[in-house]
């Protein structure tokens, strides 16, 4: 079968598809475990595993588009934009210089582009307690944005649909991704495997999980940290080690 060069071909070859075997191509595809997914979403990530593709869609594995999906990726930069532009901070950052905040703002959602980024709680603001993060956190109906440097300088974090607050539950959506840069920027999105995204009780704040292993966890003073692979995102480690020592903490919000 030769190329297809347009969109129009693209479709009228999918129809094609879904009257010749509906059950695989059809409305109930999904349910046989195929999906079909827009090749310009899997770009970024497709070119880790194979070489350039002339073709507009691909029609994969459920599983394997959870695969794709998850692997960590690296926010590449969109010629389109202004290098130049960097988000609005009402308050000057500690931990964040401006490379950090340039590749974080190119990887969060659409709905928080273009607002000023203000601080929410710091450690060294604040002081180290996550009571104090909860109650700083408490008046707001925005995603934030966890920033933690550790004793090994190493900036790594999270980006949360919801502030955090004392839970009994997990909550969040699938928004939520952590990230690292290290060494270099990782962003690790939701796989789609559970929805354990946050939840906050007195002793500890956590993201990500499964098989009792955390994304990230941080204690109740701030100060001791753990990064586990986990099946929320299956995530490598954030920092150099499982078991980290905080040096600082920011908290972000956009608004």
């Amino acid at each position: 079968m030769g190329n297809v060069n347009s969109s129009g071909k693209v479709d009228h070859l999918y129809t094609f598809f879904v009257q010749w075997s509906p059950e695989v191509y059809g409305k109930d595809a999904k349910e046989q475990g195929f999906v079909v997914v827009e090749k310009e979403e899997l770009d970024m990530i497709d070119n880790f595993f194979s070489e350039p593709s002339t073709k507009s869609w691909e029609i994969i594995t459920v599983e394997e588009a959870k695969r794709r999906k998850s692997i960590c990726s690296y926010c590449e930069e969109d010629g389109d934009e202004d290098d130049d532009a960097l988000p609005v901070l009402k308050t000057q950052s500690v931990l964040l210089e401006n490379m950090h905040i340039e590749q974080l703002a190119r990887c969060l959602p659409a709905r928080v582009q273009g607002y000023p980024w203000r601080l929410v709680y710091s450690t060294q603001e604040h002081g180290t307690s996550l009571k104090t993060l909860y109650r700083k956190s408490a008046a707001l109906d925005s995603p934030v944005l966890l920033v933690i440097k550790d004793m090994d300088n190493q900036i790594f974090g999270a980006y949360a649909t919801h502030p955090f607050k004392f839970s009994d539950h997990y909550y969040g959506t699938g928004e939520t991704f952590l990230y690292t840069f290290n060494p270099l920027f990782k962003v690790y999105k939701w796989s789609g495997e559970n929805t354990y995204f946050i939840n906050g009780d007195v002793s500890s704040l956590e993201l990500g999980g499964g098989d009792g292993r955390f994304g990230l966890w941080l204690d109740a003073d701030l100060y001791h940290g753990r990064s586990n692979s986990c099946t929320t995102f299956n995530n490598d480690i954030l920092s150099k080690k499982e078991d980290f020592v905080v040096q600082d903490v920011e908290v972000w919000t956009f608004e």
